[in-house]
């Protein structure tokens, strides 16, 4: 079937292909080195998805099922992760900057180095999360979130 990844800001087509499934599609576009930025993956299911150095600066991950992704490095600036699964997510040295990870489940999560400025965790699930050198300069309601 053909998948197309659109942008949420003007329904662009940022990357289409034949492939089973939206998370080979992602897959493919980022090992392809296509630009993601403002991908629309609302609700996406993307468990285990390889991202690894992935642009998706404002992409809008609303709800999206990231379970397991290894987003290494992945440019997510701006990004709307609102009630986004990121369990056991490897996010080392990933750019959050402003990124909204408020109600976000990121219970077990590698944030080591991430950049996490200005990011919104209000009531994000950060227990057992690892943030070693992680920056959370400016991030908002950090003190609401579970950690």
């Amino acid at each position: 079937m053909k998948v197309e990844i659109k942008s949420w800001l003007d329904d662009k087509i940022l990357f289409a292909v034949e492939t089973e499934s939206l998370k080979l599609a992602v897959e493919l576009a980022v090992k392809s080195g296509a630009i993601l930025v403002g991908a629309n993956l609302e609700v996406a299911n993307l468990v285990g998805a390889r991202l690894v150095g992935a642009n998706l600066d404002h992409a809008n991950l609303d709800g999206a099922i990231l379970v397991g992704a290894n987003l290494v490095g992945a440019k997510l600036v701006g990004a709307n992760l609102v009630g986004a699964k990121l369990v056991g997510a490897n996010l080392d040295h990933a750019n959050l900057d402003g990124a909204r990870l408020d109600h976000a489940n990121l219970d077990h999560a590698n944030l080591d180095g991430a950049n996490l400025v200005g990011a919104n965790l209000e009531v994000a699930n950060l227990t057992g999360a690892r943030l070693a050198h992680a920056n959370l300069d400016g991030a908002n309601q950090i003190g609401r979130a579970h950690v």
